[in-house]
């Protein structure tokens, strides 16, 4: 796998906008990986595509676009649609 060419880091960002919230299903071959079901806030998408979360167990793994799996959410769980 590849570095991405720019044009697709660019529509990785206008998809993975930061302050978006995700939730982890699984991270590929990750043994520090968060727990499924484990939410987080993206903080931006890097040069090489990887998405930057901060989630909220503390950890700041980053997600690998067609490799881990994941959801956008529209909120967080908690907030309800707040």
């Amino acid at each position: 796998m590849g570095f991405p060419s720019r044009e697709e880091v660019e529509r990785l960002r206008s998809i993975y906008p930061p302050g978006r919230i995700v939730m982890l299903v699984e991270m590929h071959d990750e043994p520090q990986a968060p727990p499924e079901g484990t939410v987080g806030e993206i903080r931006g998408v890097d040069d090489a595509g990887q998405i930057l979360v901060r989630w909220d167990n503390g950890s700041s793994l980053s997600l690998i676009p067609l490799v881990d799996k994941f959801y956008l959410l529209k909120h967080r769980p908690e907030d309800n649609g707040k």
